[in-house]
């Protein structure tokens, strides 16, 4: 299953207001000028997400994981490398000490940043969808991709997709790479497409 260059384009603009949001919110909340580069989106089924990501995300990752449902429902991450972690983390706080460790202050930084983007991308989903969505609390792993990956696949059913988005984010002179994964049942994502598709006839309307 994979998106039309159609559905692709719509999704992609979806999730460029999504950023356009969060971009501001971090930036009041931070004092820093976030930019989230336009997102490229991708589908892979769960099995060959490994394949998709371990070249941009080879040792530990930091997730930040919440669990939505509704209409849509699945597991929404925001996935960085430790050093990609560490640097936003750095950027964000005007750090100047070079860690190469994610401290506790560093820890919830980084949790309240994914909160703000996944809800963002979430709330979005539902408010211009006009689908009811709810979320967990964020929480925040640091495991390796291959650990990250088989507890995805433990949690639900055996034939799930991703939608996998990704991005920079631009912070002062520096660019911090990362993703943004939807994982979803079949249903789900046929859902989705269904009402991705309403959404822009309504646009080609107005």
């Amino acid at each position: 299953m994979d998106f039309t260059e159609r559905q692709r384009d719509a999704v992609s603009e979806l999730i460029n207001i999504a950023f356009s949001r969060t971009g501001a919110a971090l930036s009041e909340l931070t004092g820093q000028r976030v930019i989230l580069n336009a997102p490229e989106v991708s589908v892979h089924p769960t099995t060959e997400l490994a394949t998709a990501l371990a070249k941009f995300i080879p040792g530990e990752v930091a997730s930040i994981h919440q669990v939505f449902g509704g209409p849509v429902a699945g597991d929404a991450l925001l996935l960085l490398n430790h050093e990609g972690a560490v640097q936003l983390t750095d950027l964000l706080t005007d750090g100047h000490a070079l860690s190469s460790r994610l401290d506790e202050s560093a820890r919830e930084v980084l949790t309240e940043v994914g909160n703000i983007l996944l809800n963002a991308c979430l709330g979005m989903f539902g408010n211009l969808l006009d689908v009811h969505v709810s979320f967990s609390v964020p929480r925040l792993h640091l495991e390796t991709l291959d650990e990250l990956l088989g507890s995805l696949r433990a949690d639900g059913e055996d034939t799930r997709y991703a939608l996998v988005i990704y991005t920079a984010f631009q912070i002062r002179d520096s660019a911090v790479r990362g993703f943004l994964v939807m994982v979803l049942s079949v249903t789900s994502l046929d859902r989705l497409i269904q009402e991705v598709e309403a959404w822009e006839e309504r646009q080609g309307q107005s």
